[in-house]
């Protein structure tokens, strides 16, 4: 098969409808946890194990940026997963290379281990994904107040601390910002005295990150809540830690979304309803049969799906992760649907590879209009970011004829073998 672009060299996903899937999936750590739970190590010396992480591209990147720090990683493939053993010598370079930080945005979740615990730090600014501005600037007006001042010039930002450590401060944020919260909490570990986090995002992914410092030594207070209370500990007081990833509720979302248009019924191992639970009620709203079980979710679909209004919200609302796979399913959706983006404005790129699909799609600035059609048409597309390349892989699942989809560098950054599992449940589907 020919790649959307003709590339003969560049792989691709193709995808063919018409089965219905059934059996059982495992759902993988998060993405979203792990690359923040690897940061973290920088801010105490030893052998830090994580278990139940997904094979992903992104953990490979986190692992080349880290061992240009200073810690070096060690991967173990085991029956249960993946485990990284880091390793923390204490020999630490808090200087993070251009051509590392580009490749990833989670890169940013150095700056608050670094600066909190050596006083300095220098990082270019982090790519990732595509889909709109996303500055840092919650992020250093938030360490600012606790000490700490910045220079951001030639596409780097330097930060240093006033005196020997940060200091505890009261930081109010405008939005719940995920990054902003994990880099203030990461810094406030080691300041001195107590610091206040207001209208901190309360995102599964931040209460993994507190589960872990908590059992390095931090003192957390207010743990899934939107007001996050450090108490600041010793300098070096921190200890290396053993700790389990989460599951991944995106991908466990992607799984739900391929059983909505494709129908059939799956179970998803140690997915987590409580990481989802206003997803699943619009999900319910939308048609699924969804019934949580031990360890994990069932669902089922039967029959076209209804229109529904979406719009992404902080957590516990709809994440605009989620929203690429919402659209996918309301583009085979009985009914007229309205889906609106609060989060991020540029994120309606992928609505033109949908369309090649034969979608009847229309945006407005922040909104998009979705007609559902009975059924959607193969056609070469392309994936321009993670979750929006799982859509376009779903939506082959609702197409007549063969879905092409390139850029699957993209899907492979935080899918951790999307094609495999999709196959394992009785789909068509393989890379190319």
């Amino acid at each position: 098969m020919l790649p959307a672009d003709g590339d003969l060299s560049e792989p691709t996903i193709v995808v063919r409808s018409g089965r219905a899937l059934s059996g059982e999936v495992v759902v993988p750590g998060a993405k979203n946890s792990v690359l923040k739970l690897m940061a973290a190590t920088l801010l105490a010396d030893g052998e830090h194990i994580i278990t139940n992480v997904p094979s992903i591209v992104d953990v490979g990147i986190m692992s080349e940026l880290l061992a240009a720090i200073g810690v070096t990683t060690t991967r173990i493939d085991g029956v249960d997963g993946i485990e990284l053993r880091l390793v923390n010598r204490g020999a630490i370079t808090p200087v993070a290379p251009y051509e590392l930080v580009e490749r990833i945005r989670a890169s940013i979740n150095v700056l608050g281990p670094l600066l909190g615990r050596f006083g300095h730090v220098r990082l270019s600014l982090p790519g990732g994904d595509d889909f709109g501005s996303r500055p840092i600037d919650m992020h250093l007006k938030g360490l600012s107040q606790m000490g700490a001042t910045f220079e951001v010039q030639h596409g780097y930002v330097e930060g240093r601390i006033e005196h020997d450590r940060l200091h505890g401060a009261d930081v109010t944020f405008e939005f719940p910002s995920v990054g902003a919260t994990e880099n203030i909490l990461t810094a406030a570990v080691y300041a001195k005295g107590t610091t206040v986090i207001d209208n901190a995002a309360r995102e599964p992914e931040i209460a993994d990150l507190c589960t872990m410092l908590v059992s390095m030594g931090a003192d957390i207070e207010g743990i899934g809540s939107a007001t996050l209370v450090v108490h600041g500990v010793e300098p070096h007081s921190l200890r290396a830690t053993t700790h389990r990833t989460i599951p991944d509720r995106i991908q466990a979302a992607t799984y739900l979304a391929a059983v909505g248009v494709a129908g059939g019924e799956v179970m998803l191992r140690h997915a987590r309803p409580d990481h989802m639970e206003m997803l699943l009620r619009r999900f319910g709203d939308m048609g699924l049969e969804l019934t949580a079980q031990h360890d994990g979710l069932m669902v089922r679909a039967e029959g076209r799906l209804r229109a529904i209004d979406v719009a992404t919200l902080p957590y516990p609302g709809i994440a605009t992760d989620y929203k690429p796979l919402v659209v996918t399913m309301l583009s085979v959706a009985d009914g007229v649907s309205i889906v609106t983006e609060n989060l991020y404005p540029g994120r309606f790129r992928y609505v033109e590879e949908l369309q090649r699909l034969g979608a009847d799609i229309r945006t407005d600035g922040h909104h998009a209009v979705v007609r559902g059609r009975p059924v959607l048409s193969g056609a070469k597309v392309r994936a321009h970011d993670i979750r929006a390349g799982a859509a376009l892989v779903v939506a082959g699942l609702a197409a007549e004829g063969d879905t092409i989809i390139s850029g699957v560098h993209h899907i492979e950054r935080g899918y951790d073998d999307l094609v495999g599992r999709l196959a394992s449940l009785g789909a068509s589907v393989e890379r190319c």
